[in-house]
């Protein structure tokens, strides 16, 4: 089975990192202003892009500062089942940021434009920790 992985150095403290990819605020920052999430394991998230796309993720591992792991539950066929982690690492003041979604079938074509689409929203994600402002999918 295929999995997306992206390496980030972000310059910002891991507890900012933590934050941005847990918590409504942060998430709405860089990845989809439409987002719905309680901080917690087993809350599902929920985020939307519009009125065609929408997923729910059950977010099934939280260790503050180190990583954060969702389940897809809802959306788009290929995603579902999919795993996505976050793996923090502190070094020097920056922020090694460990991204995957893992669990993918098979390398489609969807397959690769979310790998594309997921290597920009890791630089908006970047952009949100740096200097407080990411390139989220906007609301509406």
């Amino acid at each position: 089975m295929p999995d997306i992985r992206h390496y980030v150095e972000i310059n910002a403290p891991v507890t900012t990192v933590y934050r941005a990819v847990t918590e409504q605020k942060g998430l709405a920052g860089w990845w989809t202003q439409d987002t719905v999430i309680q901080p917690g394991v087993g809350a599902v998230a929920q985020f939307r892009f519009g009125p065609r796309y929408h997923n729910k993720m059950k977010v099934v591992r939280l260790d503050p500062g180190r990583k954060v792991e969702w389940e897809c539950r809802e959306g788009d066929k290929e995603w579902v089942g999919t795993r996505f982690v976050f793996d923090l690492e502190e070094r020097n003041g920056i922020t090694i940021l460990r991204f995957a979604q893992n669990g993918w079938r098979e390398a489609t074509d969807f397959y690769a434009i979310c790998n594309f689409t997921w290597a920009q929203y890791m630089l908006s994600l970047k952009a949100y920790c740096e200097m407080g402002k990411g390139a989220p999918f906007p609301k509406g």
